[in-house]
């Protein structure tokens, strides 16, 4: 199926590994200009390489650490000098955040800064430029937040969830449509530091009707249809990709 996304353009955050590589390397495929920032420049490299021997789209890389302050001003400016306008962005730079019920200060700021501060910052650098060519798409990578422990993270990434409902709200009349991605347990680094081969298998087989869990392209396919134009009449919404597992908690 032809998304029609050849020669736009897209900011994809975190994309030096997981599902912000396989979102990379998606919308490369597609012929998609895309400016790829994440802190490790070695990964961010070798992305760069994959994505070239494989025939798509070679990505601008650049390397920035997200959580520095002036980190979304940065990376708006460099995609716009690189691109001269932006017609996708992709927020997914995040990092899971387990703890206890009353967790530490800093770590609850860490979060929030990463999860949530930072995109919402970005987004609005980006904004001014969305509005004024009336056109755009804006998708934020979330989080499965029907937990039964704390999770800092998960917290943050609600309140995404919040933000793209109201924004897609307000930016309709501008034709940009914001909508978040909620993957479930997909096979990253993000997720195998807290299960064993032994973990994963028994999980997967008690509460994921499919059988295990996902790969990142899985997480890649919905988010390259979900900022195509074959997606023009989705706005507000959260697509949940997680293998039919979700459920809330009781």
């Amino acid at each position: 199926m032809d998304l029609y996304l050849n020669g736009q353009t897209a900011v994809v955050t975190g994309a030096s590994r997981g599902l912000g590589r396989a979102i990379t390397k998606e919308l490369a495929a597609e012929r998609v200009k895309v400016f790829a920032t994440g802190r490790n420049e070695d990964l961010l490299d070798s992305l760069k390489t994959e994505i070239r021997e494989t025939g798509g789209t070679e990505p601008v890389i650049f390397v920035q650490d997200f959580v520095a302050a002036d980190a979304p001003e940065k990376i708006a400016a460099a995609a716009l000098s690189s691109f001269g306008y932006i017609d996708i962005l992709v927020n997914n730079a995040g990092r899971s955040r387990p703890l206890d019920v009353i967790g530490a200060e800093e770590e609850w700021a860490a979060s929030m800064t990463l999860d949530f501060d930072r995109h919402r910052q970005l987004t609005q650098q980006l904004l001014p430029q969305f509005m004024e060519r009336r056109h755009g798409a804006i998708l934020n990578i979330t989080s499965t937040y029907e937990l039964r422990s704390v999770n800092a993270s998960a917290v943050a990434k609600a309140g995404i969830v919040v933000w793209s409902k109201q924004l897609s709200g307000q930016l309709g009349r501008y034709g940009i449509r914001v909508n978040s991605l909620q993957p479930g347990l997909i096979d990253t680094e993000n997720i195998r530091r807290f299960f064993t081969d032994e973990q994963r298998k028994a999980y997967a087989e008690r509460e994921i009707p499919l059988g295990d869990f996902g790969e990142a392209q899985d997480i890649a396919n919905m988010a390259a249809f979900l900022v195509s134009p074959r997606a023009k009449y989705i706005t507000g919404t959260v697509a949940v990709v997680d293998g039919g597992g979700r459920h809330y908690a009781f």
